[in-house]
């Protein structure tokens, strides 16, 4: 299957936003949405959904995360600012102003939302509605953090650390991430791009800062954000994984996000975690009528 079976329709291209080199598809027309992937996923998670959302009458953008699939972006630093979320997250606005966009529809999912949360906290502007998929925020689950967080989410810890997870990883990247990459599931084309870039060592140095950085600068840009009094002040969807852990640790996730929001609702999607490629028809249908959907006229 090649890209553009894939992904029919749309346009691939490499986007320089300043700091980094961003892949992204795109393709439809309409009120743009940006959707953002997970680790150790690149924008073909969205393969299922994203043509879903063209057919509701939507311009859908699917950038690679900084470092991630065929994103590159700038060295690592020893502050992990090169790949915190706040320089991300000027990435993903630097692809949406490039395609013409300054203000957006924005959903990301896992460490994806986590970018999306950085942005439209610091762009509020530039955010119409945000969409937040098996996502908390990162102060939030370290204030909850004990040993059932501990050993389910072992591997925020195990990423931290300096070196050892590159040498661990690199010594058999496809056996690391076999357990939650199946091809079935995933698609063929989607989970071969996924073979191809945890294979360079470059990718899994990325995708592990984007965890240095979230125990560390993100944590404290956060912090600020509370402490600030800075919230959501658009729209805001929450979307939970029934088949994953979110809702089994915290209860409902809603009422952990009404401290970050002013308009937030949400609910359970049935699927394991990677809910774009395991249960794309509701995820779509949730996100269009959320974003607004006007059916694409067909020919």
């Amino acid at each position: 299957m090649t890209d553009g079976e894939l992904f029919p329709g749309f346009t691939e291209e490499v986007v320089r936003t300043g700091a980094s080199d961003v892949f992204v598809r795109h393709g439809g027309s309409g009120p743009p949405v940006v959707l953002l992937h997970g680790h150790p996923r690149t924008s073909a998670t969205w393969h299922r959904v994203a043509p879903l959302l063209v057919e509701q009458g939507f311009t859908v953008i699917c950038p690679d995360l900084r470092g991630y699939g065929r994103s590159r972006g700038p060295a690592p630093t020893p502050d992990h600012s090169a790949h915190s979320k706040r320089a991300v997250a000027e990435d993903v606005r630097g692809v949406a102003r490039h395609l013409g966009h300054e203000r957006f529809h924005l959903a990301g999912h896992d460490r994806g939302s986590y970018v999306a949360l950085r942005l439209a906290l610091d762009s509020p502007e530039a955010v119409e509605r945000v969409a937040l998929l098996d996502c908390l925020p990162l102060t939030e689950h370290l204030r909850r953090a004990d040993a059932r967080f501990a050993t389910r989410w072992w591997h925020w810890f195990f990423f931290a650390q300096p070196d050892i997870p590159e040498r661990v990883i690199g010594a058999d990247p496809e056996a690391w991430y076999a357990p939650k990459a199946d091809p079935e599931t995933m698609g063929a084309a989607n989970h071969a791009e996924l073979v191809r870039t945890v294979h360079d060592p470059s990718v899994v140095r990325a995708m592990l800062e984007d965890y240095r950085a979230g125990l560390t600068i993100d944590r404290a840009h956060e912090e600020a954000d509370a402490a600030a009094g800075r919230r959501l002040r658009m729209p805001a969807l929450v979307l939970w994984s029934t088949r994953d852990d979110l809702e089994d640790l915290y209860g409902d996730p809603v009422r952990i996000w009404r401290a970050w929001a002013d308009d937030v609702r949400g609910h359970g999607i049935e699927s394991g975690h990677h809910m774009a490629e395991e249960a794309p028809a509701p995820l779509a249908a949730a996100l269009a009528a959320f974003f607004g959907a006007t059916p694409a006229a067909r020919t």
